[in-house]
């Protein structure tokens, strides 16, 4: 069964929307959208918005992301490596984002602008030449992620091991700078 082709359509408040029917949604906008544990799965979303909504604890197996960009969204315990990878594109801004996993996603140029990413799981993620501003990374974890020319100038809390992924060219700001050598186990006084 082909799947519905939703284009330039607002949804505001919707209930139900994604209830088990798959649809190509291509240029649409999500607002005040509670979709908290929806079954997102194998729906493709095209240069599409989502503001204000919770996606929290949604099924996101095969699911396209095609220049999205969320804003203001809860955004938590989310699994993106299991979306569709074709040409995944998103863009977060004050969205949270806690507890979510980018397991081996490729986020190259992504944008994430005063979110917290808090206990998130970068394992293995290629972020390069992404941004992270303003962002809260206490806990978030860091482990053969590739961060060249990333820009982390204006985000906090984060520990990331040089010795365990790549920073080259990786723009950070001082004070922050300072934990990179946090694994080193050294004290540093001023």
């Amino acid at each position: 069964m082909d799947k519905e082709w939703i284009k330039e359509k607002t949804f505001d408040k919707a209930a139900g929307l994604f209830n088990g029917d798959k649809a190509e949604y291509e240029q649409c906008i999500f607002l005040n959208g509670s979709f908290n544990k929806a079954d997102l799965s194998h729906n493709e979303f095209n240069d599409c918005v989502f503001e204000r909504c919770d996606l929290s604890m949604a099924n996101l197996s095969k699911a396209a992301f095609r220049n999205v960009v969320f804003r203001d969204c809860k955004l938590m315990g989310l699994h993106f490596e299991q979306c569709n990878p074709f040409n995944l594109a998103f863009q977060f801004e004050r969205c949270i984002l806690d507890h979510s996993s980018f397991f081996q996603v490729k986020l190259k140029d992504t944008i994430f602008r005063d979110c917290p990413l808090r206990a998130v799981d970068f394992t293995e993620a290629d972020l390069s030449q992404a941004a992270l501003e303003q962002c809260d990374l206490s806990g978030a974890r860091f482990d053969q992620t590739n961060l060249e020319k990333a820009d982390l100038r204006s985000a906090y809390n984060y520990t990331i091991d040089p010795s365990l992924n790549k920073l080259k060219k990786a723009r950070f700001s001082i004070p922050g700078v300072l934990a990179l050598l946090a694994p080193l186990g050294i004290t540093i006084e001023h």
